[in-house]
């Protein structure tokens, strides 16, 4: 049996970047569920589009072995732990076994690099504390066009508000080197 190719397999520190990797999942269709355990006894999980998450310790093997064996029954897994403790780069090693393992929030790799230039203008103003009508009106935009564009660049952050994306944009650009 093989894992679903599609099944998410997420690696994060902080339990922030994984309520943004949730989020996303969720409103994908996913089944969020707390804890690496799986409730199904079948062996193959994968078209329930099951999502398991949690904490794994710096030494927590066992939990790091059942999100394993949940990610290889077709479950999707999002662990926040230290990538580099003992218990994470076992967990690291073995999921990528399985398939590709995403260590950020976001699953496309870097987001600004996917954004328009409009949404990095308008991002920019709003970071700068412009409203939106005001950021819009700057960048030669009508507010509908403003508002489609912020909408698009929330999806593309998995969050839900203007101001989550805000920071989002924020947090990412301050990782980009320069």
């Amino acid at each position: 049996m093989t894992p679903q190719p599609d099944a998410p397999r997420h690696v994060v520190a902080t339990s922030a970047e994984a309520d943004t990797v949730l989020r996303r999942l969720a409103r994908e269709g996913w089944t969020v569920r707390s804890g690496f355990a799986l409730p199904d006894p079948s062996w193959d999980v994968g078209n329930a589009r099951l999502v398991l998450h949690g904490r794994i310790g710096d030494d927590d093997l066992e939990s790091a072995r059942l999100a394993v064996l949940a990610s290889a029954r077709g479950a999707g897994v999002v662990a926040v732990c230290d990538a580099e403790s003992s218990a994470g780069r076992a967990l690291v090693d073995d999921l990528t076994r399985l398939g590709p393992v995403n260590q950020s929030a976001d699953s496309s790799g870097d987001v600004i690099a996917n954004l328009i230039p409009e949404q990095r203008a308008l991002l920019d103003r709003l970071a700068s504390g412009d409203t939106i009508a005001a950021a819009a009106a700057a960048e030669f935009l009508s507010l509908r066009t403003a508002n489609r564009r912020i909408a698009e660049a929330r999806q593309l952050f998995g969050v839900r508000t203007t101001r989550e994306a805000v920071l989002a944009y924020l947090r990412q650009r301050q990782r980009q080197p320069e």
